[in-house]
């Protein structure tokens, strides 16, 4: 007890606090934390939205695009949810100046797209297809002209046909070689007016279901060795496109990674859980965005891959690690809650429950805290002064009502919560400097089709009208104020 407070005294302010009164210290400290918590985001900070090519641009053979691997991989009986495929998709290639001002009306000042390979290189080296290359010219030009900031994206999984044929796609570094080539010609003809760019988009998702069990293409089933070393190669890609960046891009180009982070969190929030979710991030993103950030594969990860560990040299490891500018994260769902061990690798994941909450998406479990917890050890981990927030959104029902509204209170919830513990981040002087919501507007989802909805507009695939869903309302609101809204 201390000297200046005695027993009386503090039988008193123990008393108040029973009776839901609280003390003048509570009182200040819970004053401290409502402030916090309803400051807003930091001046300056990034409100974007985000698309992908192949999801949005339809136009598959029009103007000189070469065949991806997803072009072959939707017409595999089976292999789409709705039997659907990207042919038409949005028709974004002919729309963009419409979507452009549907992002325009939600306030966004940056916006996240990919760049087509095989429209830019139809065939993914040689020759390239200036027709291509004039689409991504003419839509960089509309956003500009509109106010908003064109982040790029070199590769959304859209790999070109012509390299998985002659090479294996990934499975060869050749293509790891073409792709820094690609790179540098993009970086060459639009870093005049793109200022941030992102190299590869989830290498944890396309190496693995891909190439590890089959579900997105190229559709391979191939031994965890060659898993392991397609990633390897993926990140050696990375690499390779940042130096190209570098050398052939405007003078200040910044350029980084865009990971689906595989997200861990502290169980309980004690000092201890707190370390091993620390460690835990670390070692379950030891194969891909560790070694690109720390140029090195850490000891346990060596160990539990043994025999299956990539082969790489040591001169591979350093342009892997090449210098990057920010860190771009896609965080949607907790992967892992963990506590601390004194085994092991110093942390246990727990098994998640059946009855765990979870939006439109089995796999979207909903898990606000997952948005402070990840950046937060991100930046410790890995050293970045700059996080952005390169994925975040949800599936929802979407249904049009008879007033052809979409009142996703869904979504909405789940937007505001993420948001407020992205807030409660920045405040503690994280530094997480924008974020990209997934996604602008309905899209070809993949493995799912059509069927399932991240937009922030309903899409009528049939008439590709645009219908603005209440979350578009949410989003406007909080970029307008600059603040979660909690």
């Amino acid at each position: 007890m201390s000297e200046k407070v005695s027993r009386r005294q503090f039988a008193k302010l123990a008393g108040l606090s029973a009776a839901g009164m609280a003390s003048p210290l509570e009182a200040a400290e819970a004053k401290q934390a409502r402030a916090r918590s309803t400051a807003g985001f930091p001046a300056g900070f990034v409100w974007g939205t985000a698309t992908s090519s192949y999801q949005v641009e339809g136009a598959v053979n029009e103007d000189g695009r070469g065949a991806s691997i997803w072009d072959k991989f939707v017409r595999i009986p089976g292999k789409i949810e709705d039997g659907t495929t990207g042919d038409r998709a949005n028709e974004h290639y002919h729309r963009y100046k419409e979507d452009v001002a549907l992002i325009k009306a939600l306030g966004c000042k940056a916006y996240r797209f990919s760049v087509a390979w095989p429209r830019v290189f139809p065939d993914g080296d040689g020759k390239p297809n200036p027709k291509g290359l004039d689409f991504y010219n003419r839509l960089v030009d509309e956003l500009l002209k509109n106010g908003i900031e064109p982040w790029l994206t070199l590769y959304h999984w859209d790999l070109p046909q012509s390299l998985q044929d002659r090479f294996g796609g990934w499975r060869s570094t050749e293509t790891c070689k073409i792709f820094g080539d690609y790179a540098a010609y993009v970086a060459e003809h639009l870093t005049d007016r793109v200022r941030n760019v992102f190299t590869l988009n989830e290498s944890g998702r396309f190496v693995y279901f891909g190439y590890g069990i089959g579900i997105d293409a190229p559709g391979l089933t191939l031994p965890q060795a060659e898993v392991n070393q397609i990633r390897h190669n993926s990140a050696l890609a990375h690499g390779l496109a940042v130096q190209a960046v570098r050398a052939h891009g405007r003078r200040g180009t910044r350029v980084g990674p865009a990971e689906n982070v595989d997200a861990c969190v502290p169980a309980i929030d004690t000092p201890e859980n707190v370390r091993a979710a620390g460690i835990a991030l670390r070692e379950m993103n030891a194969g891909y965005l560790n070694v690109i950030m720390t140029g090195r594969y850490t000891d346990a990860f060596l160990k539990f891959a043994g025999a299956d560990a990539p082969k790489h040299t040591e001169a591979e490891l350093k342009i892997i690690s090449s210098p990057v500018d920010f860190l771009g994260l896609n965080i949607y769902a907790p992967q892992h809650y963990v506590v601390a061990s004194d085994q092991g690798a110093g942390f246990v994941p727990l098994p998640i429950p059946k009855s765990f909450p979870h939006m439109n998406s089995d796999w979207l479990r909903v898990g606000p805290e997952t948005l402070y917890w990840v950046p937060k050890l991100a930046a410790t981990i890995w050293k970045t002064d700059a996080i952005y927030i390169s994925e975040n959104g949800a599936s929802g029902d979407d249904v049009v009502t008879q007033d052809g509204k979409i009142y996703d209170t869904d979504r909405i919830m789940y937007l505001r919560n993420y948001l407020a513990q992205l807030q409660r981040a920045t405040a503690e002087g994280v530094p997480v400097r924008g974020y990209f919501l997934w996604s602008l507007m309905d899209n070809f989802e993949w493995v799912y089709g059509l069927n399932k909805r991240f937009g922030l507009y309903h899409v009528n695939f049939d008439t590709q009208v645009r219908t603005p869903k209440l979350s578009a309302s949410f989003y406007r609101n909080v970029i307008a104020r600059n603040a979660a809204g909690v």
